[in-house]
């Protein structure tokens, strides 16, 4: 199951076109795409900011918008974070917010405490997390309570916080014998789950007990001709796992086992030359996730030019924004 790229595909990046597009998304609050989004408010920040920092365009966002008011309005009394204001809390829209105050230079703001209580309080006998306190398990909450907890600087008191251990044997209960993960034991392998469980045990620092090579011929089967990644077998290509897949395979010390011009290509090709952005694949309409996704994919080939800034391939932030914060994950060589 593949696509054909159009012949008259863009065939190079489009950096100046995404900033703007994503400035302009921003700005558009008044349209029922935007208010029927509410409940994904936070993450679709972190997106829009990530990508504009990649780009260089950040101080635009910051100029446009009161950051620190929309991360207090989210803020639950829990000490997690909803996607908007009035909405329950959430470990997926806490780590978007911890982001978020990341890129803004918002951290001394945050609760650590609070937040770091919240975590806690979503861990379950077994290791895993629940999402929330309706009690979803998902491979996806591992990572992003490992994640919230290390981009607050509590990286080194993680078995203070958590039951560190049983976290990372849970992740690696979820492995599949084809060399993925699911979110749960037993699950179908997904090219996104595999990020979450190599990203979450990438922190804990246990990626040496994974059988590295099995793990990565899985993700490196997900290119097809065209050159775009799929999350699973027999599903079209889709830019966003030009993140989930290459981001894996660099935490693995494996990037090369795709071929980078390829994909490259499949990325350039799913954007819109005359509004800008990046679309999930050719002709389809471009958003803010994608556009995010293409472009750090981008930026971890190497293959931007000068427009992209170097990306983390674990947080998913630009490689200068941690550094500001103090923030360093030794990357694993792989050997």
């Amino acid at each position: 199951t593949d696509i054909s790229l159009p012949a008259d595909a863009p065939k190079q990046l489009l950096p100046e076109k995404h900033a703007d597009f994503l400035l302009q998304y921003c700005s558009s609050q008044d349209n029922y795409e935007y208010v029927m989004t509410e409940y994904l408010r936070m993450s679709g920040l972190y997106w829009t900011a990530s990508a504009l920092d990649l780009l260089g365009r950040l101080p635009d966002l910051r100029q446009r918008m009161d950051a620190a008011a929309f991360l207090r309005d989210c803020a639950r009394p829990d000490g997690g974070y909803g996607p908007a204001p009035g909405h329950d809390s959430h470990l997926l829209y806490t780590l978007s917010a911890v982001q978020v105050a990341l890129l803004f230079d918002l951290r001394d703001s945050l609760d650590a405490g609070a937040i770091a209580g919240f975590v806690r309080g979503l861990q379950r006998p077994d290791g895993s997390f629940q999402g929330d306190r309706w009690g979803e398990v998902d491979t996806r909450f591992s990572f992003c309570a490992l994640a919230a907890l290390f981009l607050l600087g509590l990286g080194d008191r993680l078995d203070d916080l958590v039951d560190a251990r049983a976290a990372g044997d849970f992740v690696l209960t979820c492995a599949n014998w084809d060399g993925g993960f699911g979110t749960r034991p037993g699950s179908e392998s997904h090219s996104g789950q595999v990020y979450c469980c190599i990203g979450a045990l990438s922190i804990l620092g246990r990626l040496h007990e994974l059988d590295v090579d099995r793990t990565a011929l899985w993700l490196a089967e997900r290119q097809l001709a065209s050159g775009g990644l799929n999350g699973r077998p027999e599903k079209l290509p889709d830019v966003c796992y030009s993140w989930w897949v290459l981001a894996s395979l660099a935490m693995l010390g494996r990037l090369s086992w795709i071929s980078g011009e390829r994909l490259l290509r499949f990325v350039c090709a799913a954007q819109d030359p005359e509004a800008g952005g990046i679309a999930d694949r050719p002709g389809d309409l471009c958003d803010p996730f994608h556009t995010l996704f293409g472009l750090a994919g981008a930026s971890l080939l190497r293959l931007g030019g000068d427009s992209l800034k170097a990306i983390n391939p674990t947080f998913c932030l630009p490689v200068d924004c941690l550094d500001r914060h103090g923030l360093r994950l030794p990357l694993w060589t792989g050997d």
